[in-house]
This record gives C-alpha cells, structure tokens and sequence, in this order.
C-alpha cells in the first residue's frame, strides 16, 4: 500500500482514499485490480487504476465524485463507473461473473464474489487484487499463481477455453508480450494456435480497436512479429502480411502521430496487397475513413514509386505526385518504399513540401495586378511551384514572377482570363 501511495499522483491519491473511506464506512471490500496490480509488482509507471467493490460500485463512484466535484458515467448493466476529474481518473466496478453463450459474444454478467471476477479474466498475471479496505488492506489476492509467472516473465491464460470465450485475447496475448518482454507459455501458445480460427467470431470493430491498442504500443513491431509468427495475422484476414521491410518500417512507428498511428500501422500491414484483397480486409476490419484512406493511398502511391525515384524529378513534380494523398498515406510510404530516393522525397514532403506556401498571398497576387477569380489560384499554384523548386527565394523574386504572369497569357495555362 505505502508504495502504491508513494508513487501515485496527489490528486490520484486523494481519490483513491475517499474510496477506500466509502468502502469502509459502507462495508465492502475494495481492490485495485488487473493492469494496476500487476505494474505494481513490476515496479513499472501505471496509468489509470481499476477498482472492484464487493458491493454497490456505483453508489461508491457517486460518493467519491460528490467529494471531489468530478463527473461520473454509470454503466448499470454493468455496474460499472468511470469517474473523471482533474488529473484523476478511477474506474469502479462491481465485482461480477461472465458466462459466454457463445464464441465471440459479449459476455452475460451477474454480481458476484471477488474471485469470481478474477476467474473470469483474460491472463493470471491480470488476475491479481490488492485489498485496499478494512483489516486486511495491503494484502494480494492471487489465486491464479498470477506472482509466480510475473517471476517467469511468462503470459499464461486461466484456462484452456478463454481464447475460445473471446479471441480478442489472442490479440491482446501479442500485445502483452511485446509490451512487458514476457514469453507465451508453453500451453498458451499451443492454445493460440489450437484456436485462431475463432478470430472468425469477432465483430469487425473488435478487431480494429485490438490493432488500434496494437498500433499505439512502443513495441508495436515486436507485437506484430510475434503475431505474424504465430499466423495471427493471416487468421484475422489472408492479407495481412508483416514481411521483414514491413517489421523494419514498424520500428519507427512510434516516432509517428498517435493521431494517424493505427492508419499507418494498416496501411504497412496491407503494403503487399492487391486492391482487391485490401479493400477486402478494409471491410473484414471496418476500418475507419482515415485508415482506409492511408491504405489505399499507399497501394497507389507504390504503383507511382519508379516516378518517384526518377534523378530528374523536380520538387515540384514530386509534391503533385504525392499531395493527392494523405499524410498517413505518405508516411507509411516513406517507411517502406523500396526505392531509397522515392522514400526521401516522400520524407522531404512530409516534413517541408506539403507545409510550403507562397510569401505572397492571394490578396498580395489580385493588388498586383492578377485579375479576381481562377487565375489568383493559378499563380499560387505557380508561385509554390517556383519556391519548391529553388526558382525563387525572396518575397521580391515572388513580386517580379507575378509581374511577369499579368504580362504573359501563357504563364497562366488553362486559366483564362476575363
């Protein structure tokens, strides 16, 4: 407990002790739970905490928010709260029990005991409390032999129908592996193998918000080799591949926007792709609007790549190669163009082409003498051409081209004038 207080942020803290007060004053047992427990025995950073009661979750949550003025979002189906205030977050739920109907379905739940809720989840290294209320608070629950493979630094499952219950757990197996540098177990990478067409049952979303979490991992490309190597990714769709340039371009991964992280993570996945089996995969995964976009921009972009890596291309070529597409597109690109030219100017566009404008805006270009309408446009279009290409470098070079453009017909091709 000391070092859980120790290490936790003020503001944390203080929310974590008016639930530990609330939990006494009503009676119930109150754990920190899962992710939470286990960084803790690890000694690693951890994010938000989870929390399970033996009793009313929600009424705990509401207790906790009226104290310290945060908002609280109840999920009674579940028992379920998360409450957010600033600089803290807490999730509070209400120890439960599951039973799967079906592969693949979500869950049926009901109150239950505490060990109840640990049975039901995904690996034993998850499945560990740490009491924080009454007598007994400081002591671990861990009836899964959780500790024991923390020390083996090994992953294993609680049993050997849980890949079966959920297969988003196959996905999550990779995920955490890669993350804490643990190894399967034995027997939990015979039943990942045993039970990967059970992929099949996810819904689509499922499956892209497990890439998503994927993408967003520090060793996404350790997590994606281990995939590939135990087929994982072929299982989720034939066309996913992770070769050895697509594992080298995931290196870098991190250093790209979270914003468009999981779109170059698919787009890579998918590099080697026929548009028929992408487009294809884009619908087995619902992937969203940004990330189909990444993809198929790359498949395009790798169809102009001799282009790209032409010695006489111009700047200005290049960009108007590479602008139609976006900037998920590009930068997966850039990662895995097999052409080293074709990946630099990629990368030249990205961290400058695409940002470079004109000095002179279009107000600038109509007072000096261009006539209102497309051929403002077109001189922009004209001027960024000239400064991409070394052709102007002063605000005054820019001033004398469009002297030049109001005198000549011709430097305006296409636009006509009125």
């Amino acid at each position: 407990m000391a070092r859980l207080q120790r290490d936790l942020p003020d503001t944390t803290n203080r929310a974590l002790q008016l639930a530990v007060s609330a939990a006494e004053r009503c009676g119930v047992g109150l754990y920190l739970v899962g992710g939470g427990v286990r960084d803790l025995l690890l000694d690693t950073p951890r994010a938000d905490l989870d929390l399970v009661v033996e009793g009313d979750a929600l009424a705990l949550a509401s207790n906790v928010g009226a104290a310290l003025h945060a908002r609280v979002v109840a999920h009674a189906r579940f028992g379920t709260a998360v409450l957010r205030g600033e600089g803290v977050r807490l999730d509070v739920a209400q120890a439960r029990a599951e039973r799967y109907e079906r592969p693949g379905a979500l869950p049926k739940v009901r109150p239950a005991r505490l060990e109840d809720d640990l049975a039901r989840r995904d690996f034993t290294i998850n499945a560990i409390a740490l009491r924080l209320s009454g007598p007994q608070a400081g002591t671990l629950v861990d009836p899964h032999g959780g500790q024991k493979d923390l020390g083996r630094r090994q992953l294993r499952v609680l049993h050997d129908k849980s890949f079966r219950d959920d297969a988003t757990r196959i996905l999550r197996a990779v995920r955490y592996a890669a993350r804490l540098e643990f190894e399967l177990q034995r027997e939990t990478e015979e039943l990942v193998r045993r039970d990967l067409a059970y992929l099949e049952t996810i819904s689509a979303s499922r499956l892209r918000k497990e890439f998503e979490h994927i993408a967003n991992e520090e060793r996404v490309a350790d997590a994606i080799g281990l995939a590939s190597r135990l087929r994982v990714l072929t299982g989720v769709h034939p066309a996913l591949d992770a070769g050895k340039r697509a594992l080298q371009a995931l290196r870098a991964l991190p250093d790209v926007a979270s914003s468009h992280r999981s779109a170059v993570l698919f787009a890579l996945l998918l590099a080697e792709a026929s548009l028929e089996e992408a487009e294809d995969a884009i619908g087995r995964l619902s992937l969203t609007a940004l990330q189909m976009a990444a993809v198929r921009g790359l498949l395009a972009l790798r169809e102009q790549e001799a282009k790209l890596a032409r010695a006489s291309l111009r700047p200005s070529e290049a960009f108007h190669l590479l602008s139609p597409h976006p900037v998920a597109a590009v930068e997966s690109f850039s990662l895995i163009a097999k052409r080293s030219l074709a990946a630099s100017r990629a990368r030249s566009y990205l961290n400058e082409g695409r940002l470079l404008r004109p000095r002179l805006t279009g107000r600038d270009v109509e007072a000096l003498g261009i006539p209102h309408g497309p051929q403002i446009g077109a001189a922009l279009k004209a001027l960024r051409e000239a400064r991409l290409d070394g052709r102007t470098d002063t605000r005054e070079e820019e001033v004398r081209m469009v002297a030049a453009m109001r005198n000549d017909d011709r430097s305006l091709s296409g636009v006509r004038r009125e």
